[in-house]
């Protein structure tokens, strides 16, 4: 019985391992299509490997050309890297060149960026060069600089915001502000609708100007109405783009021997139909507009109704031809 199983199991490895071939799949991925005869190679070289190890030797006939010895690792490699050429060359243009793409596709997108910085930055000198920022004295103040008028006395600015008064017109408040930097005491200055007068055209002492606050468009205003605090003459913010009259005119008086308005100087700003000149002092709110003082309009020309432009953006003046 023992010599039946030990002939049984020498006839198996003999004729079953040795005769065993790998069935190819058919592979239905078109990405892996191109390497399979690479794999069943490999796989043949492996099963082929693992049986010589295990000391069986492989039954010689000299009829059937198969029966010769198993490739060497070498040739094995060879075959590989042939067949790994040939499937490659196979491959799309793009799969075969997209690191290229890849890298031609990130130099358009930093050539663009750089486009990009370079016109923006060019507007920006270009707005630079036409407009001047108030950092130093006698700047020409022109129709349509923006700016900010500082009381004299005080160093308040003229300030206004969408809020409005309690009493009087209930039209919307001026103030007085303690700080430089608040963007609701920046006025444009526009000329009044009945003169030719264009942007960019100086302004002499005498003309009648309009101010423009810059975040609401309303323009500085003043009547009869009494002032919250004192009583004087009332200063507002009315009207709007398409919407002034003249309780929006001031006559721009120039302090000293100058004849244009420059940044600096002192001027008084006079109302064409009441006579008041605007006017600013040291009284207080103390609810709504807590710290900011009264603005407001006195018939008296006096020391503390003077003011000054100070900070802003001043257009250059346009030459005439």
């Amino acid at each position: 019985m023992v010599s039946l199983v030990t002939a049984m199991s020498s006839y198996v490895s003999t004729h079953l391992l040795y005769t065993f071939k790998p069935v190819p799949v058919p592979f239905t991925n078109p990405i892996c299509a191109p390497y399979q005869n690479s794999i069943f190679s490999l796989v043949s070289l492996t099963v082929a490997s693992s049986s010589g190890s295990s000391g069986l030797t492989r039954r010689k006939t000299s009829s059937s050309p198969s029966s010769s010895s198993p490739p060497s690792a070498g040739s094995t490699r060879v075959v590989l890297r042939e067949s790994r050429s040939t499937s490659q060359s196979d491959l799309p243009f793009w799969q075969q060149n997209w690191f290229i793409g890849l890298l031609f596709v990130m130099a358009i997108g930093f050539f663009a960026l750089a486009l990009f910085l370079f016109l923006n930055l060019d507007l920006e000198n270009n707005y630079v060069s036409s407009a001047t920022a108030a950092t130093s004295e006698g700047v020409e103040i022109t129709y349509g600089s923006v700016l900010k008028l500082m009381h004299e006395k005080t160093k308040f600015r003229l300030h206004s915001h969408d809020v409005p008064y309690g009493s009087g017109s209930g039209q919307q408040s001026v103030t007085g502000f303690p700080n430089v930097d608040d963007a609701n005491s920046y006025w444009i200055v526009r000329p009044i609708p009945e003169t030719s007068a264009k942007q960019g055209d100086s302004i002499e002492s005498g003309t009648v100007i309009r101010l423009q606050h810059m975040r609401t468009r309303k323009w500085l205003h003043s009547h009869l109405h009494a002032s919250p605090i004192t009583g004087n003459q009332e200063v507002s913010c009315f009207g709007g783009e398409n919407e002034s009259d003249t309780g929006d005119h001031w006559r721009l008086l120039v302090e000293g021997s100058g004849k244009t308005w420059k940044q600096n100087q002192r001027i008084r700003l006079q109302h064409i139909d009441t006579g008041a000149f605007l006017h600013s002092h040291d009284k207080k709110y103390t609810r709504i507009a807590g710290g900011q003082q009264e603005v407001c309009s006195v018939t008296e020309k006096r020391p503390d109704n003077v003011w000054l432009a100070a900070e802003g953006v001043y257009l250059p003046v346009t030459e005439t031809k």
